[in-house]
């Protein structure tokens, strides 16, 4: 059974930096894409950012570009999301996802999920 674990969030002002975790357990992940989602109060869940497993490929929402790098760490069956420049509207919980469908920024072509962890920017 996949099971994504998710840390790293917290309370940080404007212009710092967070690194998010998700930790993958359960299954072979080489066929996966593994994404970040995030969800503010109130709004829809966006998409952030996704990678491919096996090549590395990656994927972004415009609005983090330059900002947050997704990366694998293959021997730790984690993946990271490094984010610099926080803004406050950057503030919501943060989830981690796996999926077969490649690259897409569609929640729903995502089957696996983490239990999400808050990240709070201040101005």
């Amino acid at each position: 059974q996949v099971q994504l674990v998710e840390s790293g969030g917290g309370l940080v002002q404007a212009g710092g930096s967070l690194r998010l975790s998700c930790a993958a357990s359960g299954g072979g992940f080489s066929s996966y894409a593994m994404a970040w989602f995030r969800q503010a109060p109130g709004k829809g869940r966006e998409f952030v950012a996704a990678i491919m497993w096996s090549s590395g490929r990656t994927r972004y929402t415009d609005s983090v570009k330059g900002r947050f790098t997704i990366s694998i760490d293959n021997a730790k069956n984690t993946v990271y999301l490094q984010m610099n420049g926080l803004k406050p509207e950057d503030t919501a919980v943060y989830y981690c996802a796996a999926g077969t469908n490649g690259l897409s920024s569609f929640s729903h072509q995502y089957t696996y999920w983490g239990q999400g962890t808050q990240v709070t920017v201040t101005s």
